[in-house]
């Protein structure tokens, strides 16, 4: 799922490549600006072209697709063998091992661009898909039917994937210019958090800690349990348009300054910045060799070192990247916007 777990940590199991090299291209034909998912052997993904690919992790080759007829900006979610996507006509999709419709799909009032996450029922053994819309409403759909468990209403488009606190928590974000707590077992807003402006990212939890990035020029880190910031972080006048990873110690990500930002998770204050030549709207993975991956709108994806913001290689693709990479077995799949999805392995 984006940003592999419903925390959105985005930390790999893997380890990043030593050396670049590409493995295979798929050829989606549109824009992919959601990213992929991995999923076992099989890699997912959707395109501008309204169509979702599965297809095989080891040389890129299709296993089947479903053409949802509308543009697709999500990140697919694979849960139980299901693939959940939700997609610009403002349904979510729910397709099996096969493609085919587990259900049929569940209508909103407008978009969904945001990614899907999941929860457990906290008082069944129900699982449920959890995904926002742009008709303001956020969603709790029982994965076994498709059908509508609870829903709760913002003031704008949403456009977060959730993150899920271990205590029963979904944030999100939209245009309405807050960070959005909601308890999954009472089912409605417990509070909401300033964000000062729109929100076009996720955020990242771990504990009662939340990080964020915004359209107000500023990075967040809040308690979740308090309304107010434990610390913000500002410099340029450029907004955060990714999502964060975390490592034990810092808060990790791109902003449209070109460049990718390294925060001391305690204090906010910055550790390292990385230049590259276009806009980070792509958000970093980090690897288990403490390997931080991106892609970047100059065409390129780039590895650094965690601890110290050094460059340990590039890979030039040629065209803008706006999808954030997912990255299993060694492996990097990454979209771009010239069509293709690209797998970039070890030489």
């Amino acid at each position: 799922m984006h940003r592999g777990t419903p925390t959105l940590t985005g930390r790999a199991a893997s380890a990043a490549p030593a050396k670049p090299a590409l493995k295979w291209t798929f050829k989606a034909g549109k824009p992919v600006l959601g990213g992929a998912a991995i999923a076992g052997d099989r890699v997912y993904f959707g395109s501008s072209a309204g169509i979702v690919h599965c297809v095989s992790l080891a040389d890129g080759k299709e296993i089947w697709k479903f053409d949802t007829g509308s543009s697709i900006e999500a990140v697919p979610l694979i849960l139980d063998g299901v693939c959940y996507i939700g997609a610009a006509d403002g349904r979510l999709y729910a397709l099996d091992g096969n493609g085919k419709k587990k259900w049929e799909p569940f209508e909103t009032g407008d978009k969904i661009l945001a990614s899907a996450s999941w929860a457990n029922d906290p008082s069944s053994d129900k699982k449920w898909v959890l995904v926002g819309s742009y008709d303001f409403s956020f969603y709790a759909i029982d994965t076994a039917t498709g059908k509508q468990v609870w829903k709760v209403e913002t003031e704008n488009y949403i456009n977060s994937t959730p993150a899920i606190t271990a205590d029963g928590l979904a944030l999100f974000g939209g245009c309405d210019a807050l960070m959005h707590v909601v308890s999954l077992k009472e089912q409605k807003h417990v509070r909401k958090l300033d964000a000062e402006a729109y929100v076009p990212g996720s955020a990242a939890v771990d504990g009662k800690m939340a990080y964020f990035g915004g359209d107000s020029k500023k990075v967040y880190a809040f308690d979740v349990t308090n309304e107010k910031p434990v610390w913000t972080y500002r410099d340029r006048n450029f907004g955060y348009f990714a999502s964060p990873a975390l490592s034990d110690e810092l808060v990790i990500i791109g902003a449209r300054d070109k460049r990718v930002h390294a925060l001391e998770r305690k204090s906010g204050e910055a550790r390292w910045h990385f230049a590259t030549k276009g806009d980070v709207d792509s958000s970093p993975v980090l690897c288990k060799d403490g390997g931080v991956v991106f892609g970047s709108m100059d065409g390129r994806v780039y590895c650094v070192e965690v601890a110290t913001g050094k460059e340990r290689w590039r890979y030039e693709i040629g065209s803008d990247i706006a999808s954030s990479p997912a990255v299993a077995r060694g492996l990097i799949v990454i979209g771009a916007n010239d069509g293709n999805v690209y797998c970039i392995g070890g030489e």
